[in-house]
């Protein structure tokens, strides 16, 4: 042992015929060798301790052009909790909880995403948490935007607020660029997530029918991370929304100060505007020269305007917008956004508030005109429409009446969501999810239409026809005495849902 712990104090290879020599000729510097190695040896563990600390220090070298220090402190976890309604049974409700991220901003409040404080009903309930803390603070969701996927918060404590600073927005990231996203993907600890900028696109958020921009980084970011800030340089370019294993979405700043800085006279209010048409891109040769265009000239072929269009009645089908505010729209309906990249010319109106005009060039047989037009808010979208109401259901004979859709109250496809079983129902099991087509022989528009047909039934027998050709036939008035009977022993208020008993709009 000795001799191997010797052989470890003199250097490699000394013990050859050529050092040995060395040995014999230079006792002097074979001793200061020695002496260097053992002195080595007796402060390896200072030496782990530096190449621990460097190899953390080597870790930790990508982060450090990411300036998380401080700002970590302005970025807090929500708490959602609500009770969401059954669709099947839509007198119940259900525990729904879910957690995300948002961050302050200027005038005491915070930013997060649409979809991590989903206002359902009156059961909703938000709460913050701030770094390090294990207090949750009451919020109040004081406005929120569905088709941008953003929300604001108010929290009415003087102690939450202290030492939390409000992050500055900047402007969009340079492709390639490396950003960072903060959030609470799991537990209570902020997460950082470093993503290089890959790519610009315009696409529908996951609660609109608009399209909007969004810029793309390839990272993973986690539903906690959803309402999370986007770090660039001290600033704030984006807020993290929808992720996948790939590559993730950010909301950027453009779209988050059009929201933040939007009038709005109510909290459902669309911050965004729309033309209200429809449009083809007009590439091809001959259609080109069918309207005339010129060979410099580009732009889109209007197909049709919606009624509801602040262009309805001033631009015209076959219509070719070549510029909107001075900006030519290309053939292919885009237009220039960021370091040469190119997104769809909805952006140019949709930055824009309710109430403002737009100047729209057309090429009309032959001829150029300019027109301004008046610009109207987005259309809501059938998902968000449905947060802010109690589903609506008919209950007879035990069927449970539900409509299949609720994308038109005119025409609706009604179908059986549940059966509660009765005896006047019994032979029946097998008819749940079927759509019921007609009642009496008529044709079911809605589920209102439908409730009305019952109600109004002077038949000995209420028949209904179902899909697949199944039929259905209840004793009208042995199923309306069963009724009430089904209705206590589900605990159920009533039997059709007060959307149903009001006019008709």
């Amino acid at each position: 042992m000795l001799v191997r712990n010797l052989r470890a104090l003199v250097p490699r290879g000394f013990f050859s015929s050529h050092h040995s020599c060395d040995v014999r000729i230079n006792p002097v510097t074979v001793a200061g060798r020695v002496f260097s190695n053992l002195s080595a040896i007796l402060n390896v563990g200072n030496n782990d301790r530096s190449t621990v600390e460097e190899k953390q220090n080597r870790r930790m070298k990508p982060k450090e052009t990411c300036p998380v220090g401080s700002l970590k402190n302005s970025v807090v976890k929500i708490f959602f909790v609500s009770r969401d309604y059954s669709r099947t049974r839509p007198w119940e409700t259900r525990a729904k909880r879910r957690t995300g991220t948002g961050f302050a901003i200027s005038g005491k409040r915070i930013l997060t995403n649409a979809h991590v404080v989903e206002i359902l009903n009156e059961h909703t309930s938000v709460h913050v948490q701030k770094r390090g803390s294990t207090i949750e603070y009451k919020a109040k969701v004081q406005k929120i935007a569905h088709e941008c996927d953003l929300a604001i918060l108010e929290i009415d404590s003087q102690e939450f607020w202290k030492g939390m600073k409000p992050l500055e927005l900047g402007g969009i990231p340079p492709l390639k660029k490396a950003v960072f996203v903060l959030g609470y993907a799991t537990g209570n600890r902020i997460r950082i997530t470093k993503g290089l900028v890959a790519s610009f696109e315009t696409e529908k958020y996951l609660h609109s029918d608009t399209e909007l921009v969004r810029i793309q980084i390839d990272a993973t970011i986690k539903n906690g991370n959803s309402g999370g800030p986007v770090i660039l340089e001290n600033k704030v370019v984006g807020v993290a929304f929808e992720g996948s294993q790939i590559q993730s979405s950010l909301i950027p700043t453009p779209i988050v100060k059009h929201f933040i800085t939007g009038d709005e006279e109510s909290d459902q209010q669309s911050v965004f505007c729309s033309l209200g048409l429809s449009y083809q891109s007009i590439k091809n040769a001959q259609i080109r020269n069918h309207f005339k265009m010129s060979s410099t000239m580009t732009g889109i072929l209007i197909n049709k305007i919606n009624l509801w269009s602040g262009a309805y009645g001033v631009l015209k089908k076959n219509d070719i917008i070549l510029a909107i505010d001075g900006v030519p729209v290309a053939d292919d309906a885009t237009v220039p956004f960021w370091e040469n990249e190119r997104i769809s010319f909805n952006y140019l109106i949709l930055i824009k508030k309710p109430g403002e005009t737009s100047l729209i060039k057309v090429l009309r047989r032959g001829k150029e005109h300019e027109y301004s037009i008046n610009l109207k808010p987005v259309k809501p979208h059938v998902r968000v429409q449905q947060y802010y109401k109690r589903p609506s259901y008919y209950i007879f004979g035990g069927f449970v009446f539900v409509p299949k859709s609720d994308i038109s109250k005119c025409e609706q496809h009604v179908f059986i969501s549940e059966i509660l079983a009765d005896d006047i129902n019994q032979g029946y099991e097998s008819f749940k999810d079927l759509q019921v087509e007609k009642v009496n022989k008529v044709k079911v528009k809605n589920l209102r239409h439908l409730s009305e047909l019952i109600e109004e039934n002077r038949k000995q027998y209420l028949s209904m026809d179902l899909e697949d050709d199944k039929v259905l036939v209840l004793n009208y008035e042995s199923a309306k005495k069963a009724d009430p009977i089904i209705l206590k022993r589900h605990n159920i208020t009533s039997a059709i849902s007060k959307d149903l008993t009001g006019p008709s709009n």
